[in-house]
């Protein structure tokens, strides 16, 4: 290899530094936000989808999913699988290059496609979660819910460790990937 070689070598490190690998708390912060969208959200709503009226006033709950409620559910339920593929983003390598196959393969992925998403989810998530927090207070006693307000308690818990392990995940990756060219 000649002199030049190296030198251009070195000038595609100096201009293409590549980020640093997540540490121990953000892989595990990304798979447990993956596993709070999938295992913790996904089966729930995939019954309630189905008509099942499972911790619910069954009366109620198959005139609202006989209303569209049913279609929501199922909605709710596929789009459920894209935080996951976020919170694996923010923690894998394909969440730093696209993968071959794609027609981006082997391109830097730009750091504000996870981040802004991953923050926005964050945001959206937490609000839904402290709505749920007044409606659960609200409605514990109501005659007109729908759902058991155990589910509310659930789903508030739930949602606070989707939150909190979303937010990690995604600081992680965007403090690696700050200062990538």
């Amino acid at each position: 290899m000649s002199i030049h070689g190296e030198i251009g070598n070195t000038a595609v490190v100096i201009n293409r530094p590549e980020a640093p690998q997540p540490g121990r708390r953000a892989v595990l912060a990304g798979r447990i936000a993956a596993l709070a969208a999938t295992a913790g959200f996904m089966p729930l709503h995939a019954v309630w989808a189905a008509g099942i009226p499972l911790f619910a006033d069954a009366d109620r709950f198959h005139v609202w999913h006989a209303d569209g409620g049913g279609t929501y559910l199922w909605t709710l339920t596929a789009l459920a699988a894209l935080p996951a593929v976020l919170a694996f983003a923010l923690i894998r390598p394909w969440g730093l290059v696209f993968p071959a196959w794609t027609p981006w393969g082997g391109s830097r992925v730009p750091r504000l496609l996870l981040v802004v998403p991953g923050y926005g989810l964050v945001v959206a998530l937490g609000g839904y979660a402290l709505l749920a927090v007044v409606l659960t207070v609200v409605q514990w006693n109501s005659p007109d819910v729908i759902f058991s307000p155990w589910t509310g308690v659930y789903g508030i818990g739930q949602f606070a460790v989707w939150v909190v392990s979303l937010a990690v995940a995604t600081r992680s990756y965007a403090r690696r990937t700050r200062f990538r060219g």
